[in-house]
């Protein structure tokens, strides 16, 4: 392939400094950057980068908070032919370090808030490490010749007056490896392409609507596929990014205000924590700056879309369905959209028997397929292909599976989600859960995240997760742990006269009236006190969660609702890791 059709994240730089040279394109507290000053940086580290002698295909991993230097560097060690991998801020040294040894950095960069956790990485500990560098010091106290860190300002000096070098290129053209894990188990390297990066990007510019003139606000972390993604669907287009170093619903409602910003991109508990604020330090005040929410990491209750319809009023807001092995969003569906009556706050419908959760129309690059299972008609492992999906995790290969093609090809390669779904008549795909967590009882095959859909939806509870324990006669029997919203209490006895109450009998009422079917709900609830244990990418300890009811279920009544001992035992789950 000639290099002048070779598709490169870095494409976006001569928009910037043409286009936008003159305005704003990114802001971090008080440091504001044209498009000429943000792409003089990036060619500037490039320069400096290239002097240390970063080649070709070598890694550097990045751990730090969101700021407009992690962007900065992000696009220079891609320019120069590098991969970035950046490492979770919230990780243990142990799972860093785990991280760095699968990938083999070169050179490790950090912010000033978590140089104290890379201080302890010693080159020892990584054989394949050969700098660590400060993105940015307000003291020299690390950039000593102690503990070997250099400085940004260190690699950009002696730069002459910039200009857009030729492209480089990584073997495969890899420019991202974003680590992921499952429930249990180590993260993996999944490698991310230019490509992908870039057909992800244009699919969200037309789909969700981004244009130049957009303010977007990063809530999302840049160490993740989402935040990543988004990012360079801005870059691409030529919007203005202002940058919080962590999301946190206060500062972020007061900087939606102060910069009058026009989109974001949430999770159910980011928007659940901005209704929150918003109701408590604002009166539940209107938001008129912000037309274009994405939500992703799981649907959004009717009554969390009905409190986000108050607050941002002029917002139309979708919802994305994803994994970082397909470079993010892989459905988009439009929830609320004041220009079009169709698209109005809309409400799930209770006549029909629930098959799963609608998470919209592939988009227009995007290729699924149902392999269906060998007892369904129209249930099975959700398939996918197209040069959005990653080349592989790094250090393997890229795991495939051949299926069978309907057309006159065989054995072509398609990349298993690892869900199962099915599509509905309008060519919707209906998630109904994972592959590996599904309950069998009695014979019956149960997916955890079509119950919990159904039990969010009910006012009093803020968040479920479903496991199967082992039952003599069921094999596995259906357990839904709830939290419960502020206010509501939970009560052993049903008493349907009592508001704010909850009980079994009343979540199962809920369940049937949501026409879940009799075998998926619930056989026994536990109210949990706490957040549910989670991994450092965000994912519910199933087996966490599991082994607490089972502790609690071998020390009580078996006719009881689970309610006590659950805060010690997480307090105890907390100390060991």
């Amino acid at each position: 392939m000639a290099n002048h059709s070779r598709p490169h994240i870095c494409q976006c730089l001569t928009r910037l400094a043409s286009v936008k040279r003159n305005a704003v394109v990114t802001v971090y507290g008080h440091r504001r950057r044209t498009g000429k000053e943000f792409v003089n940086g990036v060619l500037s580290l490039a320069a400096g980068l290239i002097r240390l002698g970063l080649r070709n295909g070598d890694v550097v991993s990045v751990t730090a908070l969101n700021s407009d230097l992690f962007l900065e560097w992000l696009l220079a060690v891609a320019l120069v032919g590098g991969v970035v991998a950046p490492l979770n801020y919230r990780w243990s040294l142990k799972e860093a370090k785990m991280a760095m040894l699968l990938v083999e950095p070169v050179l490790l960069v950090t912010d000033e808030t978590c140089v104290s956790w890379c201080v302890h990485v010693q080159n020892g500990d990584i054989p394949s490490l050969k700098w660590r560098v400060l993105m940015e010091s307000t003291s020299t106290d690390f950039a000593n010749d102690d503990n070997q860190f250099l400085t940004a300002e260190m690699l950009k000096q002696r730069t002459l007056v910039p200009s857009l070098p030729t492209y480089a290129w990584a073997p495969d053209d890899a420019v991202v490896i974003c680590f992921t894990s499952g429930t249990t188990g180590r993260p993996k390297g999944v490698t991310i392409s230019h490509l992908a990066f870039i057909t992800q990007s244009l699919a969200k510019i037309a789909i969700v609507g981004y244009g130049e003139d957009d303010v977007y606000l990063h809530t999302s972390p840049l160490v993740h596929i989402g935040g990543l993604s988004s990012a360079m669907a801005m870059l691409m287009v030529g919007a203005c990014h202002v940058l919080l170093p962590k999301f946190d619903a206060k500062t972020a409602l007061q900087v939606m205000e102060q910069n009058r910003i026009t989109c974001f991109i949430t999770v159910p508990a980011m928007m659940a924590d901005l209704i929150r604020v918003n109701r408590t330090t604002k009166n539940g005040a209107e938001n008129h700056s912000v037309r274009k929410i994405l939500n992703g990491g799981g649907s959004l209750s009717t009554e969390l879309l009905q409190e986000a319809v108050k607050i941002f009023p002029c917002a139309k807001i979708l919802s994305a369905y994803g994994m970082t092995e397909a470079c993010s969003s892989l459905t988009f569906m439009t929830l609320h959209d004041l220009t079009q009556e169709s698209f109005k706050v809309t409400y799930p419908l209770v006549n029909q028997p629930k098959q799963g959760t609608c998470v919209g129309k592939p988009a227009p690059h995007i290729e699924l397929m149902i392999k269906l299972d060998e007892n369904s008609s129209r249930v099975g492992k959700i398939l996918t292909r197209g040069p959005h999906t990653m080349l592989g995790y790094w250090g393997h290969k890229l795991d495939q599976e051949s299926v069978e093609s309907s057309e006159s090809r065989s054995n072509e390669a398609w990349l298993d989600t690892g869900d199962i779904g099915t599509f509905d008549e309008f060519g919707n795909l209906c998630l109904i859960g994972r592959s590996n967590g599904r309950i069998k009882t009695g014979g019956e095959n149960v997916y955890p995240e079509e119950v919990e859909a159904v039990l969010v939806e009910h006012p009093g509870i803020v968040s479920a997760v479903v496991i199967g324990v082992i039952d003599a006669r069921l094999g596995e029997m259906v357990v839904a742990c709830v939290r419960l919203q502020e206010n509501w209490i939970w009560s052993d006895v049903e008493n349907p006269k009592r508001s704010f109450h909850l009980s079994s009998e009343t979540l199962r009422h809920h369940c049937r009236t949501q026409n879940l079917t009799g075998f998926k709900i619930p056989k026994r609830f536990v109210r949990w006190e706490k957040q549910f244990p989670l991994t450092t990418t965000r994912k519910v300890k199933r087996d966490e969660v599991r082994k607490q009811v089972i502790v609690v279920k071998d020390n009580e009544n078996p006719n009881v609702d689970l309610l006590e001992d659950l805060d010690s035992y997480l307090d105890d789950l907390n100390k060991r890791g």
